[in-house]
């Protein structure tokens, strides 16, 4: 919560009907002995399968019917730049296989696009440049 006299937020644990505030501590216990790293590529694993299935590449016979190329291109972009930025801190053993991913995910946008991105303007190419 921020105050007027200050910048800072303190996090106020969410409480239930009763007052109980006893799960939202331990939540927040659980949360803080989770590495960066995990989260990051957590986050970035989870972002990979929603792109995937948007694009219609989930293992499903309704497959076709789960693609959204507008929806991918929002969560490819969000991934591009979620790696990007993360990349320096978690290291090319982490960063490696994300980026490679990504660039696979780009490649099908591509390729279901019917009308194709000019060089540069696909999903996430304005934080890794062109791919081809």
């Amino acid at each position: 919560m921020s105050t007027p006299d200050s910048n800072s937020y303190v996090f106020e644990p969410a409480q239930d009907s009763a007052g109980n505030s006893a799960d939202v501590s331990q939540q927040v216990r659980d949360i803080s002995e989770v590495p960066a790293i995990e989260v990051i590529t957590t986050a970035a694993v989870h972002l990979m399968s929603a792109a995937a299935v948007k694009l219609g590449l989930a293992a499903e016979e309704n497959a076709a019917e789960l693609k959204d190329l507008d929806e991918a291109r929002k969560l490819i972009t969000a991934l591009a730049g979620l790696v990007t930025a993360a990349a320096p801190e978690i290291g090319s053993q982490h960063a490696g296989p994300l980026r490679d991913g990504l660039r696979s995910l780009q490649l099908a946008f591509r390729e279901e696009s019917l009308i194709p991105d000019a060089p540069g303007k696909g999903p996430g190419e304005k934080f890794t440049g062109a791919v081809n």
